[in-house]
């Protein structure tokens, strides 16, 4: 009775507390109650419903009409990846709109809606040929050739934006330019001081918007060209790629251009295709036509003029390509760029008197990430009280025997197995199973980055029910040559049964630990929901984690979840069932920390193999090591998802290691962490 009142006790502080993380993250957010935020869809009949969040400062009124900017988010994230840019430029009073692209978040087309051609480009736009290869023809699944023509733009010439078997880049803005006119036509925003930024896919997507309005004017004839593109982590082109365009039949042109540059960007898109980012890029022609100079740029410097629409800077910024989004240095020069293309209102009671630096953005984002650490905290009391029940009491059940365990020699063997096959399959079969698996893609597999994951835990399944069918005919031949019965197989020494019938899979053990897990996860999911709703607010840290699921995004969650619940079922058994130490015996956090330190170093060390191999070469200015070593086939996405992957499955091994040691079997934990993984790339994340 004590330990289920501290249960309760501890399921009521960590619900408070997550909800004091939400509402101060709110606050923040709302500017101190100085910005309306909304969610709205525009329901385009050219290209379906687009999802946005609108930040309204409460002083911008049909009669005092504020600035407005466009976000357009990078791949694999959707309109609160924006929320840095959206809460400081709404906080200096402009209108801001961040929207769901194409296949994103809540918006329902998927990013088939973009289009696609059958050919790729490997160098930058307009230095390509056919003779050299950098201008070839692909085949593949049709997500493999969306996701290579990223940088096609529909505004280019045939050449780029149509394929030669009928294929075609249709909206490149990924409903940009449909959400650009719904902002420019709002009464309480100027339309002749409209902006428009992007992160990474969303640059592009930004180039298109530029593109589509520049020159034009509204039916009162008020000029809505954007006066300001700030791209963060962009690619650029030659002059003769978006100078003229066949398809708007007049001159396309770009006012006041600022590129945020990262120093370690994973991507080679946008470091010219380089290896790496250092001062050679300032003497190129394409970095020198970009800034309007000539002889050898600088970075961090202004040209042009904000007068005539010229002005253009590369800022170099000292981050990776996923984090540029929050990069503080970067958003204080982009908001002065605003500044000065678009200028801030000065309202009465907005605090206009603030620097640049003076950003409280990333404020929310830490609260958000509180919130999200308590909310998984939660579900450990919360399965306490089940655990405590008659009904789920006999999931609960001993540790296999002490004497089983592997000794030093044997479990250092195991995990150096462990960890080297996690980080040599990791690289290939993600990229692989992302673009090229042949999966039923458009009507069932419809998760690329998930696809990316099938791929890697199918193989590592396979690999581990082979380890354990050859070890098990190993111990049966060993025994018939000693002349003995060979041993019944143990289903409890794998963490698949209890102590009290070892010898038999337990049906019971499998059903009542998986219950579990859908009563906490879905106790989480709850809290969500209600978060969504009051604040308009997910759990997540700069990437999208945990989010309500619409009915498309559910149905895929019960088509990927078969994949994750197998790859975790077989992994915990094997890392926390068969490679058990003494330490998982030890009582007390003493012993829960032993254990876990080994068990999070078996989960993620692979990771951190691959994480050494990406980053040492690209610190050391040779490169990242996927591109150097594989090809840039290997690189990009899931590099760059390094960093967020390593921290969750930190938290995952810590998820596993609570349930193994209070359940005695792998069901529950691996369950629990199975539906989280699965929530988190089916909630949220590009969908085809």
């Amino acid at each position: 009775m004590k330990s289920l009142k501290k249960a309760w006790i501890g399921l009521a502080v960590c619900v408070a507390a997550v909800f004091l993380c939400m509402f101060f993250a709110n606050r923040v957010q709302t500017g101190g109650g100085g910005i309306r935020v909304t969610e709205g869809v525009i329901d385009s009949s050219d290209v379906g419903q687009i999802a946005y969040k609108l930040y309204t400062p409460y002083n911008a009124t049909k009669d005092n009409p504020a600035p407005g900017v466009l976000l357009l988010h990078g791949y694999q994230n959707d309109h609160e990846t924006c929320a840095a840019y959206a809460i400081e430029l709404a906080g200096r009073g402009a209108v801001v709109m961040a929207i769901d692209e194409f296949g994103h978040g809540r918006t329902e087309p998927g990013m088939i809606k973009r289009g696609y051609t059958n050919h790729t480009v490997k160098v930058n736009y307009g230095e390509d040929s056919v003779e050299t290869g950098t201008y070839k023809t692909i085949g593949g699944p049709v997500r493999y050739r969306l996701l290579l023509n990223f940088s096609n733009l529909s505004f280019f010439n045939d050449h780029y934006s149509k394929g030669t078997d009928g294929s075609e880049v249709i909206d490149s803005s990924m409903g940009g330019v449909a959400a650009y006119a719904v902002l420019a036509t709002m009464d309480n925003v100027d339309p002749t001081r409209l902006a428009v930024s992007g992160h990474s896919m969303g640059t592009w997507a930004s180039w298109t918007v530029s593109a589509v309005y520049a020159g034009v004017t509204d039916e009162q004839g008020r000029d809505i060209t954007p006066k300001a593109t700030v791209l963060q982590c962009g690619e650029l082109f030659t002059d003769d790629i978006y100078d003229k365009s066949p398809i708007f039949g007049r001159d396309i042109y770009f006012n006041n251009v600022l590129l945020l540059q990262a120093k370690w960007d994973e991507f080679n898109y946008f470091r010219d295709y380089k290896n790496t980012i250092n001062d050679e890029l300032l003497t190129s022609p394409l970095r020198l036509s970009f800034l309007g100079t000539s002889g050898k740029a600088e970075w961090n410097k202004t040209y042009g003029s904000f007068e005539d629409g010229t002005a253009r800077r590369m800022e170099l910024l000292y981050t990776n390509h996923r984090l540029t989004t929050h990069h503080k240095g970067g958003l204080a020069v982009a908001l002065d760029w605003f500044s000065n293309a678009i200028g801030f209102p000065a309202y009465e009671g907005m605090p206009n008197a603030r620097t640049s630096y003076d950003q409280t953005a990333m404020t929310k984002e830490w609260l958000v990430l509180a919130a999200t650490l308590l909310a998984i905290g939660s579900m450990l009391p919360l399965a306490e009280i089940l655990l405590g029940t008659k009904f789920f009491g006999e999931v609960r059940q001993a540790l296999p025997p002490a004497k089983n365990v592997k000794p030093k020699k044997a479990w250092t063997r195991g995990a150096v197995i462990t960890i080297l096959i996690a980080a040599f399959t990791y690289p290939f079969m993600t990229q692989l199973g992302q673009g090229l698996l042949p999966l039923p893609e458009k009507k069932i597999f419809r998760m690329t980055i998930g696809n990316g994951f099938v791929g890697w835990y199918s193989l590592l399944i396979i690999i581990m029910v082979l380890i354990t069918v050859f070890g098990r005919r190993k111990a049966v031949k060993k025994a018939k040559a000693a002349g003995t019965e060979p041993p019944a197989f143990n289903w409890n020494e794998i963490g698949f049964a209890g102590t009290e019938a070892p010898e038999k899979f337990s049906w019971k053990l499998f059903g009542k630990g998986a219950l579990i897990a859908l009563c906490v996860t879905g106790f989480m999911y709850l809290q969500v929901v209600l978060y969504e709703k009051l604040f308009m607010l997910d759990f997540r840290f700069i990437w999208p984690f945990f989010k309500s699921f619409s009915w498309t995004r559910l149905g895929q969650f019960f088509v990927y979840i078969p994949f994750f619940a197998a790859f975790y079922l077989l992994n915990n058994s094997k890392i926390f069932a068969g490679l058990r130490t003494k330490a998982a015996y030890e009582s007390g956090a003493k012993g829960f920390f032993a254990s876990w330190l080994r068990y999070a170093l078996l989960m993620v060390g692979g990771t951190l193999v691959v994480i050494l191999i990406e980053y040492i070469p690209f610190f050391a200015g040779l490169g990242p090591g996927a591109d150097l070593l594989f090809g840039s086939t290997f690189g990009g996405p899931f590099m760059s998802l390094l960093i967020v992957f390593a921290p969750q499955v930190l938290i995952f091994s810590l998820i596993g290691t609570y349930f193994y040691r209070r359940t005695g079997n792998v069901y529950t934990g691996a369950m629990v962490i199975a539906i989280l993984a699965c929530w988190i790339v089916t909630g949220g994340s590009a969908m085809l």
